[in-house]
């Protein structure tokens, strides 16, 4: 096959009878051309790595969960390695964090095994030309995901202390006024807000309450 509109795909998935549906389906699309298989991501990441005949793919449609290397971890790499490939993540599963790390991992969608046919060719589309396509209920637990990374992940490195400083900050504090409250010097909490500034990379006090905020650290109401 050739010609600008016409995309080389490798499906990747550890169930042969998916593989062998996807294949049949996508090779009736003029602009689709099933050009390798691998049943796990060590498999896909080898055969790229040692190049595939005929030519590589450009898109890949790449299960979520498989034994030896998942779709996460193999996206990770092929994205490091060919980053001008394409991957749309198709999975049964739909979990906030796993839609998350797919995405972070490198994959353009994640589409549900569910979707009609059309939507998927709709999907792959759209990843060919680098355009995120996801349903509803995927966006959704993206959005989830990341709200909830943001609000009980970690504390951006910063001590305990660092973070009772920042809090204090966000009420609108004075250093006098933190260093009493904390039963510290004044010199302490010069010395936190730099690291405080420093670690966050913001420039003023100003946007460190806004970061609070933002992260939901502060008590509202």
């Amino acid at each position: 096959m050739s010609g600008v509109n016409q995309w080389r795909i490798m499906i990747v998935d550890d169930h042969d009878m998916v593989r062998a549906g996807l294949r049949t389906y996508l090779m009736l699309e003029p602009k689709f051309d099933v050009v390798a298989e691998a049943s796990d991501g060590e498999e896909a990441v080898r055969m790229l790595r040692e190049g595939i005949d005929g030519g590589a793919p450009n898109l890949i449609l790449m299960d979520l969960m498989m034994p030896q290397m998942d779709g996460v971890e193999a996206t990770r790499i092929i994205m490091k390695e060919f980053p001008h490939l394409k991957i749309v993540m198709l999975t049964s599963f739909l979990e906030d964090e796993k839609v998350v790390a797919a995405i972070e991992a490198g994959a353009v969608s994640y589409v549900l095994k569910t979707v009609s046919a059309e939507e998927l060719i709709y999907a792959l589309n759209g990843a060919a030309k680098g355009m995120p396509v996801m349903t509803s209920d995927v966006s959704q637990a993206l959005t989830r995901g990341l709200r909830q990374r943001t609000t009980q992940g970690t504390n951006e490195g910063l001590t305990e202390r660092e973070k009772e400083v920042l809090l204090l900050i966000a009420e609108g504090r004075a250093n006098k006024e933190i260093a009493d409250e904390l039963h510290i010097s004044i010199k302490t909490v010069k010395t936190h807000v730099s690291n405080l500034l420093m670690k966050c990379e913001l420039e003023d006090r100003t946007q460190l309450a806004v970061f609070a905020h933002r992260k939901g650290w502060v008590k509202t109401g």
